[in-house]
């Protein structure tokens, strides 16, 4: 199964972005530390080509500490300057502009060789949709600056924003790309929210990420809802979707007659694990992805 969304605005997205690289100094990628891999946009690599590069897992507050410290170390090997972040907490992100300052060492130097000031550090935040951008830009301003929400797709185009005296930021909209040859991509996307509900059916994705936590992080269903008895077999779809319907029915998705709500309960379960209330999970792993 191949995944298909690319909205017009996001076509327009790359292409802006595209113009206003030659004004950057550092670009600043996204990424969602729950989903580190299936977050990353594979085409932002040739669109920033060898452009100064920090890489931000937010929503770290979400993701397991341990698989969050495996991905530092993993992409540390690959040369990845990687901070781990979470936006709507502030966690991590007084470090950002040290960070940034780095990377910006040999421009700096170079400034000093010519006789120049330092002005403010151009930066450029790209990332997925629903990924923490207006957040983050937010929570770096002290004020709400930057539109927010709990669904992909809010910010609609580019706008520069000062923080202080030694860094501008250029917003973007959140860029996916055209389709996802993987499903399981477009599964976990889907999960955490990136990509719009509509998109992909509810079931489906309950399903694919109940069969995750059945096998990385059992004890959620007993510490959430209760429910001793896990499928013995995953790859039986009965059991999986009896354990969807036992979800239902503790969370009242029950219909007359007593059947299960299965849409309903599959709702109830992906935003328990959205809002953490399912604990702080991390859909893949360095090398098991």
């Amino acid at each position: 199964m191949t995944i298909q969304w690319f909205p017009g605005h996001m076509t327009r997205a790359r292409r802006q972005i595209e113009e206003k690289l030659k004004l950057i100094d550092v670009a600043i990628e996204l990424l969602d530390a729950r989903l580190p891999a299936s977050s990353r946009n594979p085409m932002i690599g040739d669109i920033l080509g060898q452009k100064p590069r920090l890489v931000l897992l937010n929503k770290s507050d979400l993701a397991d500490p341990a698989a969050t410290e495996r991905w530092v170390e993993k992409l540390a090997a690959d040369q990845v300057r990687v901070l781990p972040i979470d936006a709507s907490t502030g966690t991590g992100v007084r470090d950002i502009l040290p960070r940034a300052k780095e990377l910006m060492a040999p421009k700096y130097e170079a400034w000093r060789k010519k006789g120049m000031e330092p002005r403010p550090i151009r930066t450029l935040i790209v990332g997925i949709p629903n990924v923490g951008k207006s957040t983050l830009i937010n929570r770096l301003a002290g004020r709400a600056v930057a539109a927010t929400g709990d669904r992909p797709g809010v910010t609609k185009g580019q706008q520069w924003i000062k923080f202080g005296k030694e860094m501008d930021l250029l917003d973007t909209p959140g860029i996916l790309w055209p389709k996802f040859e993987d499903p399981q991509v477009g599964f976990r996307l889907a999960a955490t929210g990136a990509i719009r509900d509509e998109i992909l059916n509810s079931e489906d994705v309950a399903f694919f990420t109940a069969k995750f936590l059945c096998k990385r992080y059992p004890g959620v269903f007993q510490e959430r809802y209760g429910i001793e008895t896990l499928p013995e077999d995953l790859e039986d779809p009965n059991q999986v979707v009896e354990l969807l319907e036992a979800i239902g029915r503790r969370r009242g998705a029950v219909m007359s007659g007593g059947k299960i709500n299965l849409a309903k309960a599959s709702d109830v379960f992906l935003h328990d694990l959205r809002s953490g209330k399912l604990g702080r999970i991390t859909l893949e792993l360095p090398g098991l992805v």
